[in-house]
């Protein structure tokens, strides 16, 4: 084989999956493939989450001679403290109708999260363009890829697909910034996989205990 491919087989290697044991976790940040009995799973590793998903099914009965793999969602960061939160809903209600944005980050030298907000070279009530992605310290990972919609509702967008099409985060929206009860819309990106889901029920608490 030749040198370029040998390397990429290394950087992103597939596995058969065993029959008889389970098959082992990624040691390592990266991905790789799992070639299980029912289709192909997308194993995603960062130091602060593993997701395991099928991204493939087969297309013919063939029997395959592997074993089974189950979706996994492992956030070994731990949960993201909902006070940040807070402190974004705040951002979202001093910035409306102009759409913010903001990052939520976790050391994993010393398990500290804390919230960035982002700049952009142009932000409106109702687009956000060229923001700059902000100078992490040492150890730091993105994890929640938080932004507003002014007064509109809270949704992914197709833009919003396409920036979140390589990321590995939470993606999180918060829309009707200036009515009582803000709209959500939460996701989980995996290179590729968007996954919606609901809203952390501590998260939740924080956005409904404001008192406007």
């Amino acid at each position: 084989m030749n040198p370029g491919d040998s390397l990429l087989q290394m950087s992103f290697p597939s596995v058969m999956v065993p029959t008889r044991e389970s098959v082992a976790a990624f040691d390592r940040p990266g991905e790789r493939l799992l070639i299980a009995t029912d289709g192909v799973y997308l194993e995603v590793v960062r130091p602060w989450i593993r997701v395991v998903r099928r991204i493939a099914r087969y297309d013919v009965p063939t029997a395959i001679p592997y074993g089974r793999v189950e979706a996994v969602t492992q956030q070994l960061c731990g949960p993201v403290p909902p006070q940040l939160i807070a402190e974004f809903r705040s951002m979202a209600r001093t910035g409306h109708p102009i759409e913010v944005m903001a990052w939520i980050v976790w050391n994993a030298l010393t398990g500290a999260f804390r919230i960035v907000q982002l700049k952009a070279k142009s932000q409106g009530a109702g687009h956000i363009e060229g923001y700059q992605r902000p100078d992490l310290a040492d150890g730091e990972h993105l994890i929640v890829d938080c932004h507003s919609h002014g007064a509109y509702g809270a949704y992914f967008s197709p833009t919003d697909d396409k920036d979140d099409a390589f990321d590995v985060k939470f993606a999180f929206v918060l829309g009707d910034c200036g009515h009582e009860r803000l709209s959500t819309a939460f996701r989980l990106c995996a290179k590729g996989i968007f996954e919606k889901s609901a809203l952390p029920k501590s998260w939740r608490g924080v956005l409904d205990a404001e008192v406007v």
